[in-house]
């Protein structure tokens, strides 16, 4: 592939999985903008005119999140947690609130290079907090829209389109709710978590599976210890890269796992539920289709599972 068509398809819009729509006849939905957005990267690849993907877009400075237009949101923290994963933090205008359902995402739009990227990120922030929303990031050395990203500093301006998408989840229709979170794929479980044990009638056990590279790169780890120390919540972590667990804090020995999370270790897993569970998975495609095929051989059907 030569160096220009590798250009041309890193500008490609990214097509939503069929879980990102989340049925509710949303105008524009998704596949709307998808549509739109695809329809003028073919144009511009067609022309090979790479200012074409400049198109003026609308936005707005009412600070009100709109899935039609871009707003602009102030970013009042940055916080490192990794090497290359970082916590933002931005401002709401007095004590509003993006009112988001559980799961949903929302839409950054960055400029690189004179040249205009779009990402979708779930805010990690409850959907009803007030005064500000946060977001997890992971940048990539080569990303187009990690080099925009690592620019950000407090006080600067980012443009987000939506809500889109969602769980619609439910207190106690599930009897348990197993997670399965790769990396940054921790991001749309913490608002369904955090609802669950703010809500005192929701009985619903929950078992989150977070999986990473080693105990050094686990995202908020004061977060989930003290989610942990809910009566109906359990928390495994699986660590890919890890060969031993003697190193590692004596609070968590007990409840990590090393290397990847595979077949057998699924069906363990599976095993130790306290109810049949309804599987929430979200990670990389690659992650996603292994954790559906490990769930199929374990006689967890279709239906059964929900992939953000």
């Amino acid at each position: 592939m030569s160096g220009n068509e590798h250009d041309w398809l890193a500008l490609k819009p990214q097509e939503p999985s069929p879980s990102q729509c989340c049925g509710g006849g949303c105008k524009p939905c998704i596949y709307d903008v998808y549509e739109k957005e695809l329809a003028q990267w073919e144009r511009a690849k067609a022309k090979q005119d790479k200012s074409l993907l400049m198109e003026k877009k609308e936005q707005s400075n009412n600070s009100e999140l709109n899935p039609d237009t871009f707003t602009a949101f102030s970013i009042s923290s940055v916080e490192q947690l990794t090497e290359d994963t970082y916590q933002y933090r931005f401002e709401l205008p007095g004590n509003s609130s993006l009112c988001l359902s559980l799961g949903q995402h929302i839409v950054l739009r960055g400029a690189v290079n004179g040249l205009e990227v779009q990402r979708a990120y779930t805010p990690i922030s409850p959907g009803n907090a007030e005064g500000y929303f946060e977001v997890l990031i992971k940048c990539y050395e080569a990303g187009l829209m990690s080099q925009y990203i690592k620019t950000w500093k407090k006080g600067d301006m980012v443009f987000w389109r939506g809500p889109f998408g969602g769980f619609p989840y439910r207190p106690n229709k599930h009897g348990e709710l197993l997670m399965l979170a790769s990396g940054t794929g921790l991001a749309p479980m913490l608002p369904i978590l955090q609802s669950i044990t703010d809500d005192e009638e929701d009985e619903t056990f929950v078992t989150l599976v977070c999986c990473f590279p080693t105990f050094d790169k686990i995202y908020l780890k004061p977060l989930l210890q003290d989610l942990a120390r809910y009566w109906n919540i359990r928390i495994f972590y699986v660590l890919s890269q890890e060969t031993s667990l003697e190193k590692l804090p004596w609070s968590y020995q007990e409840n990590t796992y090393t290397g990847r999370l595979n077949e057998g270790l699924m069906k363990t897993i599976l095993n130790s539920c306290r109810r049949r569970p309804f599987v929430l998975i979200c990670g990389s495609p690659v992650f996603n289709e292994d954790m559906s095929r490990y769930l199929k051989a374990a006689g967890i059907e279709e239906d059964s599972c929900f992939v953000f």
